[in-house]
């Protein structure tokens, strides 16, 4: 009896021996990065400068692939028709995620849809003023928007788009009422405030360097929760006494129901990336700042930025 409980043992033990000998994942084909935005942009650049970065721990290409079109949305919606295997990604964390579907309904939920896989970066965003204008600071402009409601106008990147999210978020935390108008994205919103179309913008960092530099245009205060290398001496929105934080964050997420194997191997391949040189040469010449969060704790940082907002935006009429 004995010997046959050995001998039955060890046939099991041989039976379980491939699945536990089975071999990590490995993608069959190149692994798409689509990007919601037009080549040139923020979340452009940081797929190309990611894919770059981490080619060599791949054995088959990583592609970037733009697909513009409604903040990003167009892109997030086909992600979700498409199979999780781990070879199309999707690079989010910013308008798509975290401020469009406050402001609108969407074809997916960005909360459920996806699965994240790893936070690339922090992007700091800016509210600028053009030199020599009305405006050398923001409590100045938040006491002359309780004056006059509705009657400053600022510029952002489209409605619903992580940089019109700042506006609002301002304006609910101040009482204030200012005037919006939309532009297409980021270099749009620059040209209308050097233009005096409008008197106030948000920016990023690389979008108004050289500019800042030579003095024509002025930051007045940092989203972020602390202020940043560029703009020591700009200070937040927090510390001025309104609680603003937002950051337009980027990411890399797949469809749900991404198997843990897969979403692990793509992680860890990424993350060694994150250390190499041309990455780091990449946040340098940018502006943007190392914003790594694992999977889990990526979604829940995008979740946060979409609850405040939702709970401040008010949505305009269907």
């Amino acid at each position: 009896m004995t010997t046959r409980r050995i001998l039955i043992a060890a046939a099991g033990g041989l039976l379980a021996a491939p699945r536990l000998a089975r071999a990590a994942w490995e993608p069959s084909r190149p692994i798409q990065l689509i990007v919601g935005f037009p080549p040139g942009g923020g979340a452009d650049l940081a797929a190309r400068a990611a894919a770059d970065a981490s080619a060599r721990f791949f054995p088959t290409p990583l592609v970037v692939i733009n697909r513009p079109g409604a903040g990003g949305a167009i892109a997030a919606q086909q992600m979700t028709t498409t199979p999780a295997d781990g070879l199309n990604l999707l690079v989010n964390g910013g308008s798509e995620s975290t401020s469009l579907p406050a402001f609108r309904d969407v074809p997916y939920d960005p909360k459920r849809s996806f699965r994240a896989i790893i936070r690339l970066t922090r992007q700091p965003m800016l509210i600028v003023a053009k030199r020599g204008g009305r405006y050398g600071d923001l409590p100045s402009v938040v006491e002359a928007a309780k004056r006059a409601p509705g009657t400053i106008p600022h510029a952002s990147s489209g409605i619903g788009s992580i940089y019109h999210a700042v506006f609002v978020l301002l304006s609910q935390a101040a009482g204030i009422e200012l005037l919006h108008i939309p532009y297409t994205g980021g270099a749009p919103s620059l040209q209308a405030l050097l233009a005096g179309t409008v008197e106030l913008a948000v920016l990023a960092p690389e979008e108004m360097a050289g500019l800042a530099q030579a003095g024509e245009v002025k930051p007045l205060a940092v989203a972020s929760a602390e202020r940043i290398p560029a703009y020591p001496d700009v200070p937040t929105i927090k510390e001025l006494g309104w609680d603003v934080v937002a950051e337009n964050m980027k990411g890399l997420a797949a469809p749900a129901g991404l198997p843990d194997d897969i979403a692990t191997s793509l992680h860890d391949r990424f993350r060694r990336g994150m250390q190499e040189p041309g990455w780091k040469t990449f946040l340098d010449r940018s502006g943007a700042m190392d914003g790594y969060l694992d999977g889990p704790a990526f979604q829940a940082a995008m979740d946060s930025v979409l609850d405040a907002l939702r709970a401040s935006v008010r949505r305009p009429p269907a």
